[in-house]
């Protein structure tokens, strides 16, 4: 879905059309069931917290499935794609940022055995090396949990994108 709707035209759209949108917004299975068979929602509102909310109660290996469209953080994305707009704050013209992050992102994969996510929304791109680096000192079970988070907190903006009043 590639123009926003508003909820009257939510509610118009067919299962199959939702669903797909809805795997823009979280790329999992579970996810989107628990979304779409909760319609229709009392309001904008509604949807965005239960979006929210079923994401915070998604297990570790939901959390890791969840993951696996999302590219990494400084890593190129495709022109006009959600990410690219989302990671927009990292200039691709820091060779030196770009490289930090590439390493960064690496270590994160070692330590934790998957990518780091972060909702990078208006943040630059020495603000996600910071906030990639102080990470890296948690443990992994607490790690699952500021993923799980930051997670809600995309699969939020997205939405907020998605649908409109």
């Amino acid at each position: 879905m590639r123009q926003p709707v508003t909820m009257t035209q939510l509610r118009q759209l067919s299962e199959d059309d939702w669903r797909a949108a809805l795997g823009e917004v979280v790329g999992l299975a579970e996810w989107i069931d628990a979304i779409a068979a909760a319609r229709p929602y009392a309001d904008r509102a509604a949807l965005l917290s239960l979006a929210e909310r079923e994401v915070l109660a998604l297990r570790p290996e939901q959390v890791r499935a969840a993951l696996a469209d999302h590219p990494r953080i400084g890593a190129a994305t495709v022109p006009g794609s959600q990410s690219a707009g989302e990671q927009s704050g990292v200039d691709p013209a820091d060779a030196a940022l770009r490289d930090r992050l590439r390493a960064g992102n690496l270590a994160y994969e070692a330590r934790f055995g998957l990518i780091y996510l972060v909702c990078a929304a208006g943040r630059s791109g020495p603000e996600l090396l910071a906030d990639l680096t102080a990470r890296l000192d948690n443990d992994p079970d607490a790690e699952i949990l500021v993923t799980r988070r930051e997670l809600a907190a995309i699969a939020r903006k997205r939405l907020e994108r998605m649908v409109i009043r």
